[in-house]
């Protein structure tokens, strides 16, 4: 387990053991977005905002590898779908463990959506990547979420199925949706062994986003996975500053934004 002990104190704090992570993957889904236009200056702005890691495809890392300023860690996603599928919920491989050991990644992640028509394919893959994380030292993400036709994807239940499933297949760190209650979100986590992040889902005010990070970090929650909500701001280092503030100095959320 050395590998994965050492490359996991790249993506969590060493003192807090909790983390901000900014997925940056949504290129691959959406297209030419706003915010990911300019690859290296967005990442520079995350990076010097006090990031833990980002979120990448394999294609970008070169596109935003640091060559001066503050380093960041790197996580290489290996799942994806586009908004062009008639089911963007189906996600599948498009890199391998070794290609993101290659690429110097010190983590990977994959995307699983219970409940879509294709879950069982999403789970046999992560399966096999699971696998291969163990075998090289690498330290696995799993975004997961319940998106199943009919199925309330922030209700205590379902992302309680999210959190159990991605423990049970081998993850080191889960992205999962926020309940929107801390009392719940604290039995989730307190029945995980591995740290919970929130999903920052869609762009929404500064301090209604900044609110909800502080709930589940007192729930016990390790953080959060944020992306359009941070570098689809008009000022992503300050935004991911203040993120930081509150994630690793529980710093309330309107001094947050004050700072700075």
């Amino acid at each position: 387990m050395i590998g994965k002990e050492i490359r996991m104190e790249r993506i969590l704090d060493r003192n807090t053991g909790r983390a901000v992570i900014i997925p940056m993957d949504h290129g691959f889904t959406m297209g030419q977005i706003d915010g990911l236009l300019n690859m290296s200056e967005t990442i520079s702005r995350i990076s010097d905002g006090g990031a833990n890691a980002i979120i990448l495809h394999k294609g970008m890392v070169k596109a935003g590898h640091r060559r001066h300023g503050r380093d960041i860690g790197l996580i290489v996603h290996l799942s994806a779908s586009t908004s062009l599928n008639p089911d963007p919920n189906d996600k599948v491989l498009v890199c391998t463990v070794e290609e993101a050991i290659a690429l110097g990644a010190d983590a990977v992640s994959i995307h699983i959506n219970l409940g879509a028509p294709n879950e069982s394919k999403m789970l046999e893959a992560a399966g096999e990547i699971s696998r291969d994380c163990t075998r090289w030292g690498m330290p696995l993400l799993i975004m997961i979420y319940a998106r199943g036709q009919g199925v309330d994807g922030s209700s205590p239940a379902a992302v309680g199925h999210c959190v159990r499933v991605a423990e049970e297949l081998g993850a080191d760190l889960i992205k999962t949706t926020y309940t929107g209650d801390p009392v719940s979100f604290a039995r989730i986590v307190k029945a995980c062994s591995v740290p919970v992040l929130i999903a920052g889902g869609e762009k929404a005010g500064d301090l209604e986003t900044l609110e909800a990070i502080r709930d589940s970090v007192a729930a016990g929650g390790a953080g959060v996975c944020v992306g359009r909500n941070a570098f689809q701001r008009e000022q992503p280092r300050e935004f991911v500053h203040a993120v930081c503030s509150v994630v690793h100095e529980l710093v309330p959320p309107k001094e947050a934004l004050e700072q700075p």
